[in-house]
């Protein structure tokens, strides 16, 4: 049973993935046709990030009430519905409109099945359960690529989305007695009762907050890489849609990849090693999409981008009950997790406004939001090595 209910939540996690890359890949399309400036994507990243963020702060307190199995049930659903509403809305404001149940669902599993996972399972079963996000923000761009240039055109896109989400959503509510009846890694509890720690108390530990920037800056660049490669590629470099909507792909895959192996090797390489090993390969990869080089060139580094950014977040959340405490995980990864949605929400929506002069700028400013975590990086190294807690 465990490992059974181990697959429901790798696939709960490829229908986290499918919303997230969708918008990027469509937008060049949703814009011109909803007559708003190419700059209002982030609006929407904005809203639905910001939406996360409260998500994420209060679900600790929801899922100590209500369980993991049924906050993740509802909130599939939820995205589902958020997904299809997408798909119908004739104006920019029905989009507004949808995204705010899309970021506050998104919130929820995030948090949930994380802490779920770094509690009861591996480090390899961690990036494996990252690796399955990025089938699902892989999956969502390929199908825009074959559907935004057809009569539905991105509509399209998001009704053929809608139906794999809602596919996902009857296997989340049909598994829920799983959870019940799972043992040996996982036992059969809902959840592991944990001390909700109050917001305050949190901001004075410096390790935790450092770890909060530290994911700030690391899905500052995938969300920003992810987000606005399409429109870098159509705009800068001259591509057609979906063509450039199919690069994109590349970096949903180089993400999936990137985790696979991060999880393959997670039985010879600490946590802490692979993440050190990544941020060198990143900041490579995104020097070499900075060159003035072919544009297939550039597709290869995006793809190498989506590699080496891919292993960060699943190693850096799985620290998380080693670094502060088992007791207090879920509390600390949801604080964290806010933390990485104030990134998704404020980064990529920053690079909005310069994308309104210009996308030449996109791969600086992701060289920038690296810069950022590298920076916290070490210092939350410095932090864990003064409390005596691991880093290697």
């Amino acid at each position: 049973m465990a490992t059974l209910l181990l697959i429901v939540i790798f696939i709960d996690f490829i229908g986290l993935g499918i919303p997230d890359s969708l918008l990027g890949a469509c937008w060049p399309s949703i814009y011109p046709d909803l007559a708003v400036s190419i700059s209002a994507q982030g609006i929407l990243s904005f809203i639905t990030s910001g939406c996360t963020v409260v998500s994420s702060l209060f679900a600790a307190r929801v899922i100590n009430k209500f369980g993991t199995p049924k906050v993740t049930a509802v909130s599939t659903v939820v995205t589902a519905l958020a997904i299809l509403g997408y798909s119908l809305s004739g104006n920019f404001w029905l989009l507004i409109l949808c995204a705010i149940p899309l970021g506050l669902g998104a919130g929820a599993i995030d948090s949930g099945l994380n802490n779920y996972v770094s509690l009861h399972y591996t480090a390899t079963h961690m990036s494996l359960l990252h690796c399955f996000y990025g089938i699902g923000v892989s999956v969502s761009p390929y199908v825009a690529s074959l559907l935004v240039t057809t009569a539905g055109g991105w509509r399209s896109a998001y009704k053929t989305m809608f139906f794999a989400q809602l596919g996902i959503a009857l296997v989340t509510v049909l598994s829920l007695p799983l959870w019940k009846r799972a043992n040996g890694g996982v036992q059969g509890l809902e959840e592991d009762k944990q001390e909700t720690v109050p917001l305050k108390k949190l901001i004075k530990m410096p390790a935790v907050v450092l770890s909060g920037l530290m994911l700030f800056g690391a899905v500052a660049v995938e969300c920003t890489a992810g987000a606005w490669s399409s429109s870098y590629f159509v705009n800068s470099r001259g591509l057609a849609r979906d063509l450039a909507a199919a690069i994109t792909t590349c970096f949903y895959a180089g993400l999936a990849v990137g985790r696979l192996v991060s999880g393959l090797i997670a039985t010879k390489l600490s946590a802490w090693k692979i993440i050190k090993l990544s941020s060198v390969f990143l900041a490579f990869s995104i020097v070499l999409l900075m060159l003035p080089l072919p544009t297939p060139v550039s597709a290869v580094a995006l793809f190498f981008i989506g590699f080496g950014v891919g292993p960060l977040f699943p190693n850096i959340i799985h620290i998380a009950p080693a670094s502060f405490g088992r007791d207090i995980s879920q509390s600390t990864i949801s604080f964290q997790m806010a933390f990485s949605y104030v990134g998704i929400t404020l980064m990529p929506p920053l690079f909005g406004l310069l994308a309104g002069i210009t996308t030449d700028f996109y791969p600086f400013y992701i060289f920038a939001m690296f810069i950022l975590f590298f920076a916290t990086m070490i210092a939350v190294i410095k932090a864990l090595k003064k409390a005596g807690r691991p880093t290697e």
